[in-house]
């Protein structure tokens, strides 16, 4: 019922932390805790978010005594300040984040030399932070990537009741952004001549057109479940006029993912048009993309 206030919510109450009004980011989740259900997962974490900020709010009155070490360092202070107070920087250094990346950037390496290798699991990485950023500016809990050699990666997260627009755009803001990161070594490609980036660049396209499949856990099953049946038709058509015009084979698996879920029971209640159109520009770019480079497609 209240799935889009509590979304504003959470998400201004992120903002007023991040600017450092504590205090007001407190009562902003004080607010979303009177729409939610006592007994509710979504409070038991918004309570934590609470208790989190109090603890923050107490440890603030000690900061001077905490941080006298950084006065020592002269203009670096501030510096040094903003690298121990930055949650981004201990999300980072995660250990399973980092070994799990090493280990997928090391089976690759082995099977396709360096350059291929490591370029191919930063592509990953950079698909899977579009999908953390797209999370982390509505508001929302969301661990690193964990990356699983010979698979992929996954982000997980807590979607808090949100709508299924939101969480379609969650989904598709990860192939977007690598398409961003294919279109990049594509154009490094061009000025260079190197055809490691042009190899980068057409398989980073075509494993996203492929995720965007609408089937399981892949992105595409995700942001299906916000398309009524109007919009799956048209989804359809876009996927059979790429695969019909680029001769990509990619485009056909996407179709028939579509063709399945025309038939399942998971209908909105709504239409979002947005996602319709988010989900076929995503495929279009990602197909002109791959027309682009050299190469041909698996047939």
């Amino acid at each position: 019922m209240h799935s889009e206030e509590l979304e504003q919510l959470t998400r201004g109450a992120r903002a007023l932390e991040d600017q450092g009004e504590v205090l007001k980011a407190k009562d902003t989740l004080h607010q979303a805790i009177q729409l939610l259900p006592s007994d509710s997962t979504q409070a038991q974490w918004v309570h934590g978010q609470i208790a989190r900020l109090e603890s923050t709010i107490s440890a603030g009155q000690q900061t001077g005594t905490q941080h006298r070490w950084a006065s020592k360092l002269g203009p670096l202070a501030p510096v040094a300040l903003a690298l121990a107070k930055s949650k981004i920087l201990l999300s980072i250094f995660q250990l399973k984040f980092i070994l799990s990346l090493v280990a997928f950037m090391g089976v690759y390496w082995t099977l396709y030399g360096a350059s291929f290798g490591i370029g191919f699991a930063v592509m990953i990485l950079i698909h899977e932070m579009g999908h953390f950023v797209d999370i982390k500016r509505r508001g929302l809990p969301a661990d690193m990537p964990v990356f699983l050699p010979g698979f992929g990666a996954y982000v997980r997260w807590h979607a808090l009741g949100v709508s299924n627009e939101t969480r379609a755009a969650v989904s598709l803001a990860g192939p977007l952004a690598g398409r961003i990161a294919a279109a990049a070594c594509a154009l490094i490609w061009l000025k260079t001549g190197n055809g490691v980036w042009a190899a980068l660049a057409r398989a980073g396209a075509w494993l996203n057109v492929l995720n965007l499949i609408p089937v399981w856990v892949l992105d595409g099953g995700q942001a299906m479940a916000a398309l009524n049946k109007s919009e799956r038709y048209v989804l359809l058509t876009a996927c059979l006029c790429l695969w019909l015009l680029l001769g990509e084979s990619a485009f056909f698996l996407v179709a028939a993912g579509v063709v399945y879920r025309l038939f399942t029971k998971d209908l909105p209640d709504h239409p979002s048009n947005f996602t319709t159109a988010y989900y076929v520009a995503v495929l279009t770019s990602l197909g002109l993309l791959m027309k682009l480079m050299p190469g041909q497609s698996f047939r």
